[in-house]
């Protein structure tokens, strides 16, 4: 199928589900396990080519999300004019003639220098050495670090790149060396805004031999060349549409998920994301198609897909960054992701919230009658790990809900419509539909619990 005939597709089933809807308006909701099949026919389908991140794939699905929107009887949200909001990323590809240059030593990409990660910018600074304790680093421009072997490497420079150093050397291990090896820097894609403001982490690998001529430099001003760099520009694109409430001042309700996937391979397979996340957009979809029905409620409800979420969460930051309402107005956020198949230890039906302890938003929905339990992987970090967590920083009250994080059909080609548990997806949307209705017509505003809000960057 061409992308125009996809296209056309998806227009001809916006207006199909637009009449669904108005026909479903006189009666109690129920979500049809045909709507959801749907969606997934077109967002998982060969056409769109797996949604690939700031692609034209992530584009067209973005318009199609907007276009059920506006089926479904949304509004654009304040102040914009469309129900896409796009923002302009940049593509970094390194190239191979990199350069550190510390006093009168200057070492070359392939001649004593690996690039393990590379910002395609100039960084320098005073060199400074670091200790033994990784938590003890202080956060020098430029910090000289000598993990010990295994693993164990790469959080001593996620520590450094925590504490805020730009630059760091890192002597080498068997482990750093293999790792560089089989996993050359791969190209970078960012918010443009982003990437004018401030450079991304260079971390450097040096032989030992090389560490210690460096060391005895300490205090000396090290630099970084980065070489010949391809940049290349383009756009990823948020899909929003909005449900006015009948009360201007009492908020509004996010409830997002991710619409990009992986792309194409370069051996040409098509990484479909059915469960990751067209599920999730699926289900936005299915609440706003729920929600838009019947009278207005007291809240505001913004319904959101972002873009470019497994490049970093650029849209999800975008948004935050540039919300079509003040961040204070949102009184929470329920991100909706992988719910397309069922974890086996979770009861039956249900699904799983990350960060559940962390504020009353999951005990309040599932007393109301939402079929959500406590994570299940808290050693995973889930919560940190999904576009709530762009929002969550800024104060927001966000979670994500899953069906099974830890599927075995992750990010492999085998996440596609044949590995859907379509009836467990339709009961799960099923089950936020009141609850969400319920909290969008209260006055209960969920609340962070104490330890709870995670701490801003």
């Amino acid at each position: 199928m061409s992308k125009r005939h996809a296209i056309l597709a998806a227009a001809i089933l916006a207006l199909t589900s637009a009449s669904a809807h108005a026909q479903a308006q006189t009666s109690g909701w129920q979500v049809k396990q045909e709507w959801v099949a749907a969606h997934e026919a077109f967002l998982a389908g060969d056409a769109l080519r797996g949604r690939g991140s700031a692609t034209p794939d992530e584009a067209i699905a973005a318009a199609y999300v907007g276009a059920m929107f506006q089926g479904y009887g949304l509004q654009t949200a304040p102040g914009m004019t469309s129900y896409l909001q796009t923002a302009s990323v940049t593509k970094t590809t390194l190239g191979t003639n990199a350069s550190l240059t510390v006093g009168g030593i200057t070492l070359t990409q392939g001649s004593g220098l690996t690039v393990l990660l590379g910002s395609g910018t100039p960084n320098s600074g005073a060199l400074t050495v670091g200790g033994d304790d990784p938590a003890a680093f202080t956060g020098a421009e430029v910090v000289m670090i000598a993990p010990p072997e295994g693993n164990a490497a790469l959080g001593w420079i996620n520590a450094a790149a925590t504490k805020g150093s730009n630059l760091v050397i890192v002597r080498e291990t068997d482990f750093l060396k293999a790792r560089a090896a089989s996993r050359p820097p791969r190209p970078t894609i960012r918010l443009t805004e982003a990437t004018r403001r401030q450079s991304q982490i260079d971390a450097v690998i040096v032989s030992a031999a090389d560490y210690d001529r460096l060391k005895a430099l300490a205090g000396t001003t090290a630099a970084i060349d980065p070489g010949a760099v391809r940049r290349e520009e383009g756009v990823t694109t948020n899909a929003i549409g909005y449900l006015p409430g009948s009360d201007p001042t009492a908020g509004v309700l996010l409830i997002s998920a991710h619409l990009d996937h992986l792309g194409v391979r370069a051996d040409g397979t098509i990484m479909h994301g059915a469960n990751d996340d067209a599920s999730g957009t699926t289900a936005v979809l299915e609440l706003a198609h729920a929600l838009s029905s019947g009278e207005a409620h007291r809240r505001g409800i913004l319904f959101v897909a972002y873009g470019s979420e497994e490049i970093g969460g650029l849209g999800s930051t975008y948004f935050g960054e540039h919300p079509p309402v003040p961040l204070t107005d949102i009184v929470a956020n329920l991100e909706i992701e992988m719910i397309g198949a069922q974890d086996p230890k979770m009861p039956a039906g249900v699904m799983m919230m990350t960060g559940f302890e962390r504020s009353n938003f999951g005990p309040t929905l599932k007393e109301k009658g939402a079929l959500v339990a406590p994570d299940m992987y808290p050693e995973q970090n889930f919560f940190q790990r999904s576009d709530n967590y762009s929002l969550a920083l800024k104060g927001i009250v966000a979670h994500t809900v899953s069906g099974w994080a830890v599927t075995p059909t992750y990010h492999s080609p085998d996440d596609d419509i044949a590995h859907l548990d379509l009836p467990f997806m339709t009961q799960a949307i099923q089950s936020l539909i009141e609850p969400l209705r319920w909290m969008a017509s209260s006055d209960f505003k969920p609340e962070w619990a104490p330890g709870g809000r995670p701490e801003p960057r």
